[in-house]
């Protein structure tokens, strides 16, 4: 399985804000949301905790890949692609519970796996 490039993983551990989430639903039309309850799991998982989700469920339930767009303390950007899997139980749902506020309700894990890696324009895997 695909996994972050050494510099991407350091980068994520400085991340600054929220990031940008991006899905597409059955037409081919995006839809991206910040979030804020975000977290790696391991070096081929990045989460995003469902708190709130909508057209982004919608689009994860209809088989959507996704993409996470990320802006670290020192102003660089990285992009991960991935499929995207939905947990509602088990460890990495378990694991965002540990970590997802808990005035969020966290139905979810939303999880992207790591399939392609960007800095800019730059593909890195």
């Amino acid at each position: 399985m695909p996994s972050l490039p050494e510099k991407v993983s350091k980068a994520w551990d400085n991340h600054q804000g929220p990031v940008i989430l991006t899905t597409v639903d059955e037409a081919g039309t995006p839809n991206a949301i910040y979030a804020t309850c975000v977290s790696k799991y391991d070096e081929e998982t990045l989460v995003v905790a469902n708190n709130y989700f909508s057209k982004t469920l919608k689009n994860i339930q209809s088989g959507s890949k996704g993409s996470m767009l990320f802006i670290t303390n020192e102003g660089a950007a990285y992009q991960v692609k991935g499929s995207i899997e939905y947990h509602t139980d088990g460890a990495i749902f378990d694991d965002m519970k540990s970590w997802n506020p808990e005035k969020h309700p966290g139905h979810a894990a939303t999880a992207l796996k790591v399939e392609a890696v960007f800095a800019g324009a730059e593909q890195l895997l």
